[in-house]
Formats: C-alpha cells, sequence, structure tokens
C-alpha cells in the first residue's frame, strides 16, 4: 500500500450516528483504492453525562477499541475527512479541541498542500448542517489545505442536496443513517481519494 493515497477519516460522534458515517467513508475510500485510518477524537465531557444518556453510553462502549486520534494521523495522511455533530451551528467542542492541539505541525507547515473534506450530522432538518462544515472549512484555509467538497459533480448527490459535505437528520436518535447518506458518503470519498491522488502526485512530479 506505499504507493496509495493515504486518508485518515477524524471524527467525534457522541450517539454513533458519525461513527457509521465514518466507517462509510473509510470503506468507501478503500474502495477506491486508498489506505485509510479511521480515527475518533478524544471525548471531553464528563462521564456522569455520559452515563446518563444511554445512547451515548452505548457508543462510548462500542467504539472504545477505535483508535483515539493524534496529530500524527493528519501529518500522515494526503488527505483528512473531519467530521462530526452540529452544536448550535458549529463544530463540537470535541472535535474543535482536536484541530487546536494541531498548532505545532501548522507552524511547521505540514498541515499545508493536504486534501481537505468534512461531515456533520444534526437533530433536526438543516440544524446548523451548512454553517457547521463552513466553520470547520475555515480551520482549512488557515492549514493551507485544499478543500475538497463533494458539491453536485454527481448525480447521486441531489438526493441529499448537500454540497458541502456528508450530513445526516437524526431525529434526536430515532433517524438511523440511511441509504441516502452512505450514497453521499461513498461519494465524498471517492471525490476525496481521485482529487488528493491527482494532488499527490502532481506535487511529486513538480
Amino acid at each position: 500500500m506505499s504507493n496509495a493515497t493515504k486518508l485518515a477519516v477524524i471524527y467525534y460522534s457522541s450517539t454513533g450516528i458519525g461513527t457509521e458515517i465514518a466507517r462509510e467513508l473509510g470503506e468507501a475510500a478503500e474502495k477506491a483504492g486508498a489506505e485509510v485510518r479511521v480515527r475518533r477524537v478524544a471525548e471531553l465531557a464528563p462521564q456522569a453525562a455520559i452515563e446518563a444518556n444511554p445512547a451515548w453510553a452505548a457508543n462510548h462502549r462500542a467504539t472504545a477499541e477505535i483508535p483515539e486520534a493524534a496529530g500524527a494521523d493528519v501529518d500522515w495522511a494526503d488527505a483528512v475527512i473531519f467530521g462530526g455533530p452540529t452544536r448550535f451551528g458549529n463544530v463540537s467542542s470535541q472535535l474543535k479541541q482536536f484541530i487546536d492541539t494541531l498548532g505545532p505541525l501548522w507552524a511547521e507547515g505540514r498541515l499545508a498542500d493536504k486534501v481537505y473534506s468534512g461531515f456533520t450530522s444534526s437533530a433536526t432538518l438543516h440544524g446548523g448542517q451548512e454553517s457547521t462544515l463552513l466553520a470547520l472549512y475555515n480551520s482549512f484555509h488557515h492549514f493551507g489545505g485544499i478543500v475538497v467538497a463533494p458539491g453536485f459533480v454527481d448525480h447521486g448527490k441531489w438526493a441529499d442536496g448537500n454540497p458541502y459535505g456528508t450530513s445526516h437528520v437524526d431525529g434526536n436518535g430515532s433517524l438511523a443513517v440511511d441509504d441516502v447518506a452512505r450514497a453521499a458518503a461513498r461519494i465524498q470519498a471517492e471525490r476525496v481519494v481521485r482529487i488528493a491522488t491527482a494532488v499527490r502526485k502532481g506535487l511529486a512530479a513538480a
């Protein structure tokens, strides 16, 4: 796999929606020929808060085996897809905290010239999905990264209607990740891998 494009999917999920989307992205990227790392960011909430929500507690236990994200995963990757739920129309504190730890890599220029993209979910329809992705992408501009959103370049994206990234409405846990979201994730992963491969080869030839 040494010649494969390297993709890191780095995400936060409280109740499991983000975990499912992250896995879908990772599987699609592997089928597209990428070497993939799926990593969860550290949980910041107190254990009492987690245990007070059965779905949150169940996901916390179920995903314990997924390796925790580190700056080395971003440094390793040619492309990174970050994701997590919307929090008041913004990036969740857990994901933002991880991004804020990347300062030393940024200062060395090690975050630049990579491809970046994002995904999110919300409890309600709309619910801040687009503003969350746009807020997430602000960091990528500061990295000197190349933002690759799925756009509407694939007809399949008309079903979910979000050109900024994969998104899902979970209805406060009542709506599982559906075929529309899974198809959107596959389209996004394939596009990210394709563009990242082209960028990597172009930089190598320059």
